[in-house]
């Protein structure tokens, strides 16, 4: 994890809203509890993911996804497999952290994915690159997955 990835922790962190831990790359660091998580991507290069009938354009930058998990082995384990590089494409998310140049979690445990989204969203610091992408069984958020929308990370730290 370079300086650039520590500078985009950062700013969520400092975004008021439902506590968020710092997590890295480790899942041996996760809990076995429930709560929501979040997937940091830079992209160095422009990639498109496939869905029936058309694909979507990912530009290079920095994204955030915003998932849950509710379901057995908690946050460890849903956390888990996002990290690991060998898994089985099963979500558009997997496409995305199989490409990532840069990929690192952070959790919210007992917070929910949608109070994750509108709060990075309410930083002004953050759009919706494609709706609906992460959020097909969601009828509050536009798309699960972000996009940061400034040059450098450290341009839109949010003030608590």
């Amino acid at each position: 994890m370079d300086g650039e990835d520590l500078a985009f922790m950062a700013l969520i962190t400092e975004a008021p809203g439902p506590d968020i831990i710092r997590v890295g790359t480790d899942p041996a660091d996760l809990p076995s509890t429930s709560g929501a998580y979040l997937l940091l991507l830079r992209l160095d290069r422009p990639i498109d993911i496939p869905r029936p009938g058309l694909s979507w354009r990912f530009e290079a930058g920095s994204y955030v996804y915003a998932g849950s998990a509710y379901g057995p082995g908690g946050l460890r384990a849903r956390v888990g497999r996002h990290l690991r590089r060998d898994k089985r494409l099963h979500w558009h998310i997997d496409h995305l952290t199989g490409a990532a140049d840069s990929l690192s979690a952070m959790i919210a445990p007992g917070a929910s994915e949608c109070a994750l989204i509108e709060r990075l969203l309410a930083s002004g610091a953050f759009t919706t690159p494609c709706a609906g992408f992460g959020s097909s069984d969601c009828r509050q958020c536009a798309a699960h997955l972000l996009h940061h929308t400034g040059s450098s990370p450290e341009e839109a730290i949010v003030e608590p």
